[in-house]
């Protein structure tokens, strides 16, 4: 499955749009207008609104806003934190090494006293 990008947002292609039709749909998600995406395309705000209208169609809704939450809810699109956010959890837990944490000034010495601590209790008993 391929993938474009526009700004913060990821687009699936192959789910029933075309690839400009898509791209129109992520600059809406975006917050583009049609002017702007006209401008950076290099076309007709005119022609930006009927892609968008024919995005619209073919989803059955017929407001922007709506548009975006049908294209989120049906995995056309998506915001690129959700992808980068699960890019950051698979790396986190295939290195989930003590060895690479940080540690603070000071904070062998509280795990230290922690441990001997056990170790007496345990012994008492």
């Amino acid at each position: 499955m391929q993938f474009i990008s526009n700004g913060t947002w990821k687009g699936n292609l192959g789910l029933g749009l075309a690839e400009r039709e898509l791209s129109c749909l992520l600059a809406v998600a975006a917050g583009q207008t049609d002017k702007e995406i006209a401008k950076h395309d290099g076309l007709s705000p005119r022609s930006i609104k009927g892609r968008i209208e024919s995005c619209m169609h073919k989803l059955g809704v017929y407001k922007r806003p709506a548009l975006v939450a049908e294209a989120f809810r049906r995995g056309l699109i998506s915001p690129m934190i959700i992808t980068l956010c699960a890019i950051l959890v698979s790396q986190s837990a295939t290195n989930d090494n003590s060895s690479n944490r940080i540690r603070r000034p000071g904070e062998r010495r509280v795990e230290t006293r922690v441990a001997v601590r056990r170790i007496e209790a345990a012994q008492a008993v």
